[in-house]
């Protein structure tokens, strides 16, 4: 069934393996990768990892949503969602 996603420390010892580095390096490669993606993202582009997907930034517009305790309509503000489109690679991968 389902097990534990792994964990960043975890990431860090595989990305050191496969890379046949020490764990310092490869956790501050990954570091590095995280605050590329996160600046850019933020600033409104987007970034393909080839064979993962691309993540990207959405905007959402403004919208009437309900209260689940009171049954409220309720107006939401406009704002902005991340989302990361699986590749057709990795989804082919996993499903045969």
């Amino acid at each position: 069934m389902a097990t534990k996603p792994m964990t960043k420390t975890q990431l860090v010892a595989a990305l050191a393996e496969e890379m046949d580095t020490e764990k310092k390096t490869a956790g501050a490669a990954l570091d590095a990768i995280t605050d590329i993606i996160t600046r850019e993202v933020a600033s409104g582009g987007a970034v393909t990892l080839p064979g993962v997907g691309k993540i990207y930034c959405r905007e959402r517009p403004e919208r009437m949503v309900r209260n689940p305790a009171t049954g409220e309509q309720i107006k939401k503000d406009a704002d902005k969602v991340v989302k990361v489109t699986i590749a057709k690679a990795l989804k082919d991968s996993v499903n045969g």
